[in-house]
């Protein structure tokens, strides 16, 4: 049923979105192996009350649009709240983006356009020093971009940096489960600033990462159940999930019907199991480490590539 999940508002922006997100760069991996698997995944999440459909123009080196606009063809594009992200900080690298993704995404016009992996102490400069924000309010002026965002997953102070700038973001990406709340810690310091400003909070990594193994569940105590449930728990928007099946995406449609809020208990309990090992970033490798870093922001740094 269309209804199935609750849903709740994006920031100011007047929208409602289903509390749990599709991630693109999931759906795109199944894709590379079989097209109507990865087709199935997505209408069975449309079908479940999942209407928040994440992206980028980096994913699977485009693979990742390009499946999910396969998969949003015969009307299903009109079912869902399609959010992709901008891999370039610069006026023409933001305007070939923009033109690949609605390509791909076979759209003309993208929900939500995020600025992608604002992980860099320079990063929130560049948007704006480089031209990319400046083509991003032409793009929306336009109609091809309804509201702008950013993501990153490295640290809060490049989010704050962020939310200091002069325009009103509709949306911020960032990572959100229990080990966060101990290590550069998004949940204590970013998300209060985003209720503040009226900014959606969008969650992401809920497990630690990993593209194929869970690291959370996989090295600790703590559950996948509870990695999503205390995610959800938080005042996020949405919760931007990565299924590899379509039995993943029945356990967390599970927990999103009819979903109530942890105590505070319960959400300290969960906390008290992350503790012990999560003040160093073993577990959210993608702040403490590089290996989560696309290809196209190494490139604009001059890292080695991964």
């Amino acid at each position: 049923m269309a209804d199935g999940i609750p849903k709740r508002a994006l920031g100011r922006t007047g929208e409602q979105v289903s509390i749990l997100g599709l991630g693109g760069a999931h759906a795109g991996r199944i894709g590379q192996k079989d097209r109507s698997e990865a087709k199935r995944l997505m209408h069975a999440a449309i079908d479940g009350g999942i209407i928040f459909f994440d992206n980028a123009w980096d994913y699977h080196d485009g693979w990742g649009e390009e499946m999910m606009g396969i998969g949003l063809e015969g009307g299903h594009r009109n079912r869902v709240f399609l959010m992709t992200k901008n891999c370039a900080p610069d006026y023409d690298g933001s305007r070939k983006c923009l033109e690949d993704s609605l390509r791909r995404l076979k759209t003309d016009r993208i929900d939500l356009w995020q600025f992608h992996e604002m992980n860099y102490d320079n990063d929130p400069d560049w948007v704006f020093e480089r031209g990319g924000m400046k083509f991003a309010l032409e793009a929306q002026k336009a109609g091809k971009v309804r509201f702008i965002g950013f993501t990153g997953h490295k640290d809060p102070s490049i989010h704050l940096k962020m939310l200091a700038k002069p325009y009103a973001w509709a949306s911020a990406q960032m990572p959100i489960n229990p080990m966060d709340a101990f290590y550069r810690s998004f949940q204590n310091e970013v998300v209060p600033v985003c209720v503040q400003k009226g900014v959606g909070v969008i969650g992401m990594k809920s497990l630690g990462g990993g593209p194929t193994v869970a690291r959370i569940p996989a090295k600790t105590l703590i559950t996948a159940e509870q990695c999503v449930r205390y995610a959800l728990s938080l005042p996020v928007s949405t919760l931007v999930r990565g299924y590899m099946s379509i039995g993943q995406l029945e356990q967390d449609l599970r927990i999103a019907r009819g979903f109530t809020p942890l105590s505070a208990t319960e959400m300290a309990g969960i906390r008290a199991l992350a503790k012990p090992d999560a003040g160093d970033g073993r577990h959210e490798l993608f702040k403490s480490t590089q290996v989560f870093d696309g290809t196209p922001h190494r490139k604009l740094h001059g890292f080695e590539l991964g």
